[in-house]
């Protein structure tokens, strides 16, 4: 499906990342895994090598414009491009409005969407000056419906997310550049393997289709939005909810 094009995934040490990273290297990307964490990295890249992939690694932290500008540099250097750009990379902080700390604000921020802006920022001169190029956010539903599925700190990124990704869409349409999101709603991860039973019950109650999601499912959806079947899709949120929205 990808021909050998090149694509960075950010957060794809595991969870949503990892199959995202998978899945593209399945159907033929040459892919930068991005993590923060090394071992994690690492493992991705041999997992997608055992199977025939082409992957390389490097630890990043996505809030750091520096390190955000050698991990494009890197993949340009390995892969002589960059096609496809995946957002991943997103941390969750929740509780109480009075018991988050102004620390604590900054940090999810910082993660979920400056780091965004960021890796926009430095793909879009590649991606204008070669013609064209697929980006893919990964957001939230949380960021559709105002929170209620999560308490205040989770909310705003995704919600900044989606309307990052249309005004990013906007001003990348006329360079052949794509770009759109995904919102996955409860999906089944480390992150929120920690979840309180009765709110998981709760969330799943409202799910048409009656799970949870898998990473696998969000991957799927975003190889679609990084392909050439999506070529008339951008600044679209794509929920990847089991029908919870239907919006």
């Amino acid at each position: 499906m990808f021909d050998g094009k090149a694509a960075i995934v950010t957060g794809a040490g595991r969870g949503i990342g990892r199959a995202i990273a998978m899945a593209l290297a399945a159907r033929a990307a040459r892919v930068m895994v991005n993590d923060i964490e090394e071992a994690a990295v690492e493992r991705v890249v041999a997992e997608i090598r055992d199977l025939g992939g082409a992957a390389v690694g490097m630890v990043a932290d996505v809030t750091r414009e520096e390190e955000v500008d050698k991990l494009v540099s890197a993949c340009v250097s390995k892969f002589d491009t960059v096609d496809i750009l995946v957002n991943n990379a997103g941390i969750v902080q929740t509780g109480p409005l009075t018991s988050i700390t102004a620390a604590d604000w900054d940090r999810v921020m910082a993660v979920n969407l400056k780091g965004v802006f960021l890796c926009c920022r430095a793909v879009f001169p590649i991606m204008m000056q070669k013609g064209g190029g697929k980006i893919v956010n990964v957001a939230s539903v949380a960021g559709k419906r105002g929170g209620g599925f999560w308490e205040t700190p989770a909310m705003p990124p995704p919600k900044g997310v989606i309307a990052f990704t249309k005004s990013a869409a906007r001003e990348g349409a006329p360079y052949g550049i794509n770009v759109n999101a995904v919102a996955p709603a409860l999906t089944d991860t480390d992150m929120t393997a920690g979840m309180d039973a009765n709110q998981r019950d709760a969330i799943l109650g409202m799910v048409p289709l009656g799970r949870a999601g898998r990473p696998e499912d969000v991957a799927k959806a975003v190889c679609f939005l990084a392909s050439s079947e999506s070529d008339y899709l951008t600044g679209e949120i794509m929920d990847v909810d089991g029908g919870l929205m239907m919006d």
